[in-house]
Formats: structure tokens, C-alpha cells, sequence
């Protein structure tokens, strides 16, 4: 065995030690532990590549467990009834995002997305409500959602639309003139604000994103892939290239 390999079994070793300890007499732990040094003294960059091989099972072991917890709450991710699904409903790749209307950088992926999924022509969009950043992220959402139960997914998806192209502050008289603009019933939408399936939607997505150790917006999936944060039109779409090679 050469010396660098030696070495690397050295410093696997010494993750073991506890166990080995028990089997060294106290001569024999500190000769170990010195010639372990030394070399690593002079030949560092044996330990960065320790740590690089340690950085790639963390990796794949966080790959695995991310693939994982998908699974057991597909259903919930790609299938609940109360999401709007847009795109194209038969897609061969679908396309999650947890989003806050008050998000500056949800408002920054809106456009992309919307441009990647026109083009793409064959991804299953779904949205999911996740106000999290205050009070008007949170009557935003409830408007939205409520503008869905009473006037239907096209009506929602013009009101998801104006929310992200919206300057200024997010109150009653926002949402009353939004109303006014797209012909709906704003007493019908104000009084569905305020249910109790409203809010079991929002608290359904909250509870579901915290068991995906989601920590802000815009989250994606995309298939089997999770991406935390905001990501540019051309990455996602060489996922959504590498989600259908499988």
C-alpha cells in the first residue's frame, strides 16, 4: 500500500478511534496519532480530498433523503385538489412552486416560468399558496384563494398574475379594485376570505412545506428534484431535460 493510501486509511481510521482505542495500548495510540499528523502535516491535500469524498456522501445521502420524503407525500405535492394546475395538465414533467406574492424573488421568477412552461409545452404546472412574509402576503393569498373557490382556476390564475406585476401595498381597497377589474363578486370573495377551507389550505401548504424543510420562497419540484430558491429559466429547464432522461 503506498504512503498517500496509507494515509487515507489512517484518517478513515481516525473517525474510528473510540473503537480502535480500546485495542491500543497507550504506546501504540500515540505513535498512531503522531505519524497520522506528520503526514498530514506535510501532505494536506490528503485531507482535502477526505473531506471532498466526505462532502460527496453528504450529498448523496441528502439526495436520497430529499427523494424520500418526496415520495411519501406525492400525493400531497403534485395532487392536492385545492392547488391550481395550469400548463399543460398531461405533461410528462410536472412543475411545483411554493410562492409569496410579496416575494422579490418570486416576482423575479415569474416571468421565466411562465415563459418556460409556454415554450416547454408539455409541463404540468402547479401552484401552491405560501404566505409567510406578513400580514399582506397573507390577505394576498387568502384573496387569491378565495377568488378561486368562488369564480374558478381562470379567474385565480388573473389574479396570480396581477399580484406579481403589482406596485404598492396589498389592502382592502387593492383587492376591491382587482376585483372590480376582472368583473368578480367582491362581497362573495370578501366573505370567502375569512373560511375555514381557506384556511386549511394555507395551513395544509405550511405543514407540508415544513415537512419538506422548506425555509423560504419561491421553492420548486420538479419531479424528484427540489430547488430551494430562486433559479434562472435555463437551469430549470436543463433539470426538466434531466427529470425526463430519468
Amino acid at each position: 500500500m503506498t504512503m498517500k493510501r496509507l494515509a487515507l486509511a489512517a484518517v478513515a481510521a481516525s473517525l474510528a478511534l473510540p473503537v480502535m482505542a480500546q485495542e491500543m495500548t497507550d504506546a501504540e495510540r500515540q505513535v498512531f496519532r503522531s505519524e497520522v499528523r506528520d503526514y498530514l502535516m506535510e501532505n494536506p491535500e490528503v485531507l482535502m480530498e477526505a473531506i471532498q469524498v466526505l462532502d460527496q456522501r453528504q450529498q448523496q445521502q441528502q439526495a436520497a433523503n430529499e427523494s424520500q420524503i418526496l415520495s411519501q407525500n406525492a400525493d400531497a405535492i403534485f395532487n392536492n385538489e385545492a392547488d391550481w394546475v395550469g400548463g399543460n395538465p398531461d405533461g410528462d414533467v410536472t412543475l411545483v412552486e411554493f410562492m409569496d406574492y410579496r416575494c422579490g424573488y418570486c416576482r423575479q421568477a415569474f416571468a421565466e416560468v411562465e415563459d418556460l412552461v409556454k415554450t416547454d409545452g408539455n409541463i404540468r404546472f402547479v401552484l401552491k399558496e405560501l404566505p409567510i412574509l406578513g400580514e399582506q402576503s397573507t390577505l394576498a393569498s387568502r384573496f387569491a384563494l378565495a377568488v378561486k373557490m368562488t369564480a374558478g382556476d381562470d379567474a385565480y390564475k388573473s389574479v396570480h398574475d396581477q399580484f406579481f406585476t403589482l406596485r404598492g401595498d396589498v389592502n382592502e381597497a387593492t383587492l376591491q379594485r382587482i376585483a372590480g377589474d376582472l368583473g368578480l363578486d367582491w362581497p362573495a370573495v370578501k366573505a370567502e376570505m375569512d373560511s375555514d377551507a381557506i384556511s386549511k389550505v394555507i395551513a395544509d401548504n405550511m405543514a407540508l412545506a415544513q415537512t419538506l424543510q422548506v425555509q423560504g420562497t419561491p421553492t420548486f419540484i420538479i419531479d424528484d428534484t427540489i430547488l430551494r430558491g430562486y433559479v434562472p429559466q435555463e437551469g430549470m429547464a436543463r433539470i426538466v431535460a434531466q427529470e425526463r432522461k430519468g
